[in-house]
This record gives structure tokens, C-alpha cells and sequence, in this order.
């Protein structure tokens, strides 16, 4: 193991009184001040804070030395899985067909059209990206005349910029829209953008229109958000009649509409928001179709409203409610009406004829009903939609299925260069029993010659908040430990929502403790199966999922082996208690407001990974951190670990990796992302001592 003296965080004790209660945070001074300012400019960062992010990354680069060549061979395996050569399914719209395809050794893609004149290279992502390494591609949308294209990009930070190209020079415009969400949407007549724009606190909250040629300080404010809890998005209708202005939080929504053609004229209520209430909506010649969970409808119905009067007193059932059928998904199109649904556990596709309500289900195979998902494809007037299908032991397909006469196309089967067969895994489901007697999904794959004894290495993931669905689909990164002996698992724990509205109602807020009840008793669950044993598990999770792992190896430290928890959500107490970070007044429908509640503060303080840091033998633990990260800030993860290895009564390591580059989402190429995971995967490889081949 490393000679290098493990980093030593100072203690510089605040005292926090919320609640009549005083929290004491020795590491409070982990945050810099001006958070703010380094999310933009990351070389703002104190002297002393780099100076000990920087230590912590060089101790655990050298606790990974003895594995670094494990590190190359997954690094390797991870990029034979990946087709060095690939297009995704062209989208038609008019005269072309826009995809996007990689180049070999290329981290971003190449946005494409072909058209009349064959194929054209609209934008080399790469040469944009300029090799920094948090860049990302948020969005690409080309313009009404198909002569210019927007290009929103993020450095990492989350602020991000819309360039605008001229497709038929091949050169950027002048002007530059700074500050953005980066998802701009094109007005009707293609000389005008409408965007979203962040204030100082990264949250988006203005709705602004910018005219071609004029100065960004001169565009026109259509909407800002008052409610720093809710934030502003814009999107295309279907149609693309109107402009959705959409203002959100995680429980409930609120929905605007802007003409495209006539954008001055400003943005139309179409139901104000009411706690609780979630809703979207899409329009269909004079009518608006409205997709919400109002009423008694906790699992969704398809409501339909006179354009004109939009409000939800002129609603109408038009696929109606049904308990325990989640209604996930919808596309529109001129002659039917598409919905993704989620019944008994399994996810259906349904066709609605509207000239006379006719409806059937798309037929799907058993292994493919593991994840469904509709995704951009042939426009409103078109007679097709797309999905694609997959599940943990097959690649994803892409269809576009003819709505009439009801056949399905398979448009593209993702390669695997390395080759793959499913034939030698198995990919199953059971049901674990929580503490309150719920039954709780979890999702296998191993291989079929595993034996169940009770010897193998088990990695189980899960992550239970916002109502996110967690779905089994196409992992290829997880073959890496698979072959190498290791169960994969996903716990679908409460506060997803994989058995509808109410698994997502029942593990948020003041419910949260369902959703680590559940993930212990699908470990327990597994162990009892066969699967594992005690201390030969793994637990992963990043982001809300780092928060389950967290509050996993505070209750029951014994069951695992390793933890992984990428930009975990670790110090959630503090964060919650801190209004003037970037989504604390957004997420307290979803977690609790201890500002505002003595019993949430109480809550939340029984739980929040770390305040319940206490002496125990701990297992080995990896977390990272990006050091523009808005979301969960860097100083989380930083916390987090200088607790652990105060509280650690066993000889197990704790690491911190920082990305000084990155936010959230860490590397932005394509190839770098699996970088991060061969790293991950050889810390966990390296817990079990499976250093070999």
C-alpha cells in the first residue's frame, strides 16, 4: 500500500443553531466562500482548500498504484465495448435527416445531416470541446429554414453558452448567449431564440427572447420565475406550434404557452401551480392535451382541454386514471397518441387511434420490456414513433414502429466491437421483503455457471429520489466485474417510482427511511438467496444515490467489503439548512425543510450520512467530487471522508478523487467517462484482492 502519509483535513469547529439544536461542523471551512465565483473560474479556489484536494487526489493515486495496471486492462475493456465507429438513427425534418456519428479516438461526435447533396458535417464537436475535459454537449437544435444551428454547450459548471452557426459558411456568429440552462428553442421564423437564463445562485429563472444580430443585454424578458424553489425550462410542443415554458419543482409544475410565430406577445397560463400537482402538456389541433396527476390521480391520466380554455376546470379523462398503472411517457402525433406506461412491474407501449379511440399495445419481447424508452424520432405529422428497448444482458435496439399497419422496424442494434452474448448471462428479478413489510424489486445479472453458494462478490446499486425510475437497461460497463465473478444488482428502493406515484410518495421526505430500509433488505435478501455473504458486497451509488451508501455503512458497515459513492449527497443536513445553495429551496419538498420543521431538522439528523459518522470499522470507500459542481458541491464529499477516517476502527482506506477540471457529471468525452469507471473499478477489485486476470 502507499508510503504517503494520509491527508489530515483541519479542525476549525462552527457551531450551526437551527432548531433550538447547535451542529458542529469542523470542516465547515472545506467551502470556499466565493463557491460561487470558482464554479466559473475554478482558479479561484483558496490556496489552502487546493492544497488539500490536491493532497487528497496524490494519496489516493498512490493507494491505486498496485492496481494500475488492472486500471489499463478495464480501461481497455471498457473501450473494446465501445463502437469506434457509430451513427445514431437519422431524424427526418423536411428536405434532410440529422444524426450524429464518432469518428474513431473522437470524444464528442460529428452532428450531421444528408439531404439532397449527400452527407454534410454540420459541427465537430471536438474541435469545440478544445480538450476540456468537463465539456458537454447539452443541446443542437437547427433552425426552422435549416440554414442555422444552436449549439448549447457546458464547461462543466453548469453555465452554460449558445453559439450560433451558419450551416450554410460553416461559421459562428458573432454573437454568443452567456449564462444559459443551454437548451435553447428556435422561434417559428427562425430569427429568434428563446432561452433560459441563471442567476447568481446557478438557479434558471429568467425566459428571455433573443433576436439574430441584436446584443444579448437587448433581449426581451417574457418570464421570470419569483419562486427561488422553482426552476424555469423551455422546450418545443410536438407540434411545433408553441414554446413550453415550464416552471418546476420536484412535486409540482406549472405550464406557459408561447406562440412560436408571434414570441413578443408573451407566455399564456394554462393551469397555476398547486402543491403536489405535476403536469405537462402538448397540443393537438384545438385542443391541449394535458398529462397530470391532479385530483385523484396519483399515477397520471391524459386529460383534454379547449385550447382556448386550457384551464383545469375544462379538463376531460381522456385515457383515464387507473391505480397502479404509472403513466411515464407520451408522444403526440397528427393520427394517434403514444403512451409509455408502467403496469404490474413490466413497461407498455399503447397506441391510441384518435379518430375512434381504437387502442393496442405494442408487442414486445419479454427481455426487452426491462427498459423501454420513446425517444426523439419522425415529427408530429409522421405516421411512426421510435423506442428503443434493452435490458442488463442486451444491447440496445432502436425501432420505429408504423402505428399503421402496426409493424416495428429495427432501425439499429448498438455494436459490441468485443463481442458480447447474451446466452451467457442471466438477467432476473425478486422481490425482497422490507421492514415494513413492503416488497421491494431487485434486478440480477451474473452469469448462467455462477454458483450459488453464498462465495460470490456482489455490487449492489441503487439510488431512490426525485421519482426516478431506475430502470434495467444496457450497462456494459458492469460486464467488467460480471466476468470476473461479481453479481450485479439494482435495488429499485422507494423513492423511485418503479411500482408508480406512491413507491416515489413513500420514500421522500418525511418517508425517506423507507428507501434505506429498503436497500438493506435487498442486501439481507441477496445474501439469503445464495448470492453473497456478509462483507462481500459492494454498494454503489452517486449523486442522491451516494446518500443511500452513506446512510448504509453507518447502520450496517458489516455487510460490505468496498463503497463507491460518485458526487454523493453526503452532508445533506448542512446543505438543507443552507438556503443559499443553488437547490436547497428547490429540494425541500423532496428531502424536508429544517429550517421551517423541528421534526424534519429531527428527521433529517437521524439520517444525514455526516452527522451519523461514529466509531466503527467502516469498509473501504471511494468517493469523488467535481470541482464545479453545482449540484453537490465539492466540499460534501470532502466532509465526508475527513469523518469517516476520524471514525475508522478498521484498516480499510478512505479516498477522495477530485476532478479539478469537472462538475457533476465529471469527464465530458465519451472515452474519459470510462476512465473514471476503470478507476472505480479496480478500487473495488483491489478491496477483494481480484487483482488478476
Amino acid at each position: 500500500m502507499s508510503s504517503m502519509p494520509v491527508p489530515v483535513a483541519a479542525q476549525r469547529p462552527v457551531t450551526h443553531h437551527v432548531q433550538g439544536q447547535a451542529r458542529i461542523d469542523p470542516y465547515d471551512w472545506l467551502r470556499d466562500a466565493n463557491w460561487t465565483e470558482v464554479l466559473r473560474e475554478p482558479s479561484r479556489l483558496s490556496a489552502e482548500i487546493r492544497a488539500h484536494l490536491e493532497a487528497e487526489n496524490a494519496y489516493a493515486e498512490s493507494m491505486l498504484e498496485p492496481v494500475r495496471a488492472l486500471r489499463a486492462r478495464l480501461r481497455a475493456e471498457l473501450r473494446a465495448r465501445v463502437a469506434q465507429e457509430d451513427a445514431s438513427v437519422p431524424i427526418p425534418d423536411g428536405p434532410f435527416e440529422y444524426y450524429q456519428r464518432f469518428a474513431p479516438g473522437r470524444q464528442y461526435p460529428l452532428l450531421c445531416r444528408r439531404g439532397p447533396e449527400g452527407e454534410a458535417l454540420l459541427c465537430d464537436v471536438t474541435d469545440v470541446a478544445d480538450g476540456r475535459p468537463g465539456f458537454r454537449l447539452v443541446s443542437a437544435p437547427h433552425g426552422p429554414e435549416h440554414t442555422l444551428l444552436a449549439l448549447g454547450t457546458d464547461d462543466g459548471s453548469g453555465r452554460c453558452t449558445v453559439r450560433i452557426l451558419d450551416l450554410r459558411t460553416g461559421q459562428a456568429l458573432p454573437e454568443r448567449l452567456e449564462g444559459t440552462d443551454g437548451q435553447p428553442v428556435w422561434c417559428a421564423d427562425g430569427r429568434g431564440l428563446v432561452y433560459v437564463t441563471l442567476d447568481a445562485e446557478q438557479r434558471p429563472h429568467q425566459v428571455r427572447l433573443h433576436r439574430l444580430g441584436t446584443a444579448q443585454g437587448d433581449d426581451r424578458l417574457l418570464y421570470e420565475e419569483p419562486d427561488p424553489a422553482f426552476f424555469a425550462g423551455v422546450s418545443r410542443s410536438g407540434s411545433g406550434r408553441f414554446i413550453l415554458l415550464t416552471s418546476r419543482d420536484h412535486t409540482t409544475s406549472e405550464v406557459r404557452l408561447i406562440d412560436a410565430a408571434a414570441p413578443e406577445s408573451g407566455p399564456r397560463l394554462v393551469a397555476p401551480r398547486q402543491p403536489g400537482v405535476h403536469y405537462l402538456v402538448q397540443d393537438h389541433g384545438d385542443s391541449l392535451l394535458v398529462l397530470h396527476n391532479r385530483g385523484a390521480a396519483e399515477d397520471f391520466e391524459i386529460a383534454q382541454a379547449p385550447l382556448e380554455a386550457p384551464g383545469p376546470e375544462h379538463w376531460r379523462p381522456l385515457v383515464p386514471h387507473r391505480p397502479g398503472n404509472l403513466l411515464l411517457d407520451w408522444a403526440v402525433r397528427e393520427h394517434h397518441l403514444v403512451r409509455l406506461g408502467l403496469e404490474d412491474g413490466m413497461l407498455r407501449l399503447i397506441v391510441r387511434r384518435w379518430s375512434d379511440g381504437d387502442e393496442h399495445v405494442v408487442e414486445l419481447d419479454a427481455d426487452e420490456r426491462f427498459d423501454v424508452r420513446l425517444i426523439p424520432g419522425p415529427g408530429y405529422r409522421s405516421g411512426q414513433v421510435r423506442f428503443v428497448c434493452s435490458s442488463l444482458s442486451l444491447p440496445p435496439r432502436t425501432y420505429d414502429y408504423e402505428l399503421e399497419p402496426r409493424v416495428r422496424r429495427l432501425r439499429k442494434e448498438e455494436a459490441v466491437p468485443s463481442g458480447h452474448d447474451p446466452a451467457r448471462y442471466v438477467c432476473h428479478r425478486l422481490v425482497a421483503t422490507s421492514a415494513d413489510g413492503e416488497r421491494v424489486p431487485i434486478t440480477l445479472l451474473h452469469r448462467r455457471d455462477l454458483n450459488r453458494d453464498g462465495g460470490a462478490p456482489l455490487l449492489l446499486y441503487g439510488y431512490g429520489a426525485y421519482g426516478v425510475l431506475t430502470q434495467a437497461r444496457w450497462r456494459p460497463e458492469v460486464l467488467s466485474l460480471v466476468d470476473r465473478g461479481f453479481v450485479y444488482a439494482i435495488a429499485h428502493v422507494r423513492g423511485g417510482r418503479e411500482r408508480g406515484q406512491a413507491w416515489y410518495r413513500d420514500g421522500r421526505a418525511g418517508r425517506k427511511e423507507n428507501s434505506f430500509h429498503d436497500f438493506i433488505a435487498a442486501a439481507e435478501h441477496l445474501i439469503s438467496a445464495g448470492y453473497s455473504r456478509p462483507g462481500l458486497l459492494t454498494c454503489h451509488g452517486a449523486s442522491a444515490g451516494g446518500l443511500l451508501v452513506g446512510v448504509a455503512l453507518n447502520r450496517r458497515p458489516a455487510l460490505f467489503r468496498a463503497a463507491v459513492a460518485e458526487v454523493g449527497f453526503v452532508d445533506a443536513l448542512a446543505t438543507m439548512c443552507d438556503a443559499s445553495l443553488p437547490l436547497t429551496p428547490r429540494e425541500w419538498p423532496e428531502w424536508g425543510n429544517p429550517l421551517a420543521s423541528p421534526e424534519e431538522y429531527a428527521a433529517m439528523a437521524a439520517w444525514s450520512p455526516v452527522d451519523n459518522v461514529a466509531p466503527r470499522a467502516y469498509p473501504a470507500v471511494l468517493a469523488t467530487a467535481g470541482l464545479t459542481d453545482p449540484y453537490v458541491g465539492y466540499w460534501e464529499p470532502a466532509r465526508w471522508i475527513a469523518r469517516l477516517r476520524e471514525a475508522q476502527q478498521a484498516e480499510q482506506p478512505m479516498l477522495l478523487l477530485t476532478r479539478m477540471d469537472a462538475g457533476h457529471l465529471g469527464a465530458g468525452g465519451r472515452l474519459d467517462k470510462l476512465d473514471d469507471i476503470a478507476t472505480a473499478w479496480a478500487f473495488i477489485l483491489q478491496a477483494y484482492g481480484l487483482t488478476g486476470e
